[in-house]
């Protein structure tokens, strides 16, 4: 179930915070591995950018996780914003 107190955080922080960090990565070095441009990377980790399929394919090769798990991030965090717009304009 989806928290309705908050916004779930977005990927990007859980890509850095859990992935990046932890495996001494750069930014540099995982766009070099995963053959994106460090601003989509850049983009991803600071929240202005989503977790696209192509992304999350990407991902789940390098971290041996499921696309399905970065789509999911996703959508929840997706959802949730929704959700506070929706409380906001109500």
């Amino acid at each position: 179930m989806l928290p309705t107190n908050r916004v779930v955080t977005h990927p990007g922080v859980v890509l850095f915070e859990d992935f990046i960090q932890p495996a001494g990565l750069t930014q540099a070095d995982l766009c070099r591995k995963l053959k994106i441009s460090r601003n989509r990377l850049n983009e991803l980790i600071r929240g202005k950018r989503g977790v696209t399929p192509e992304t999350a394919w990407k991902l789940s090769k390098f971290f041996n996780t499921s696309p399905e798990f970065w789509m999911n991030l996703q959508t929840a965090h997706d959802l949730t914003l929704f959700r506070k717009r929706k409380k906001t304009a109500a």
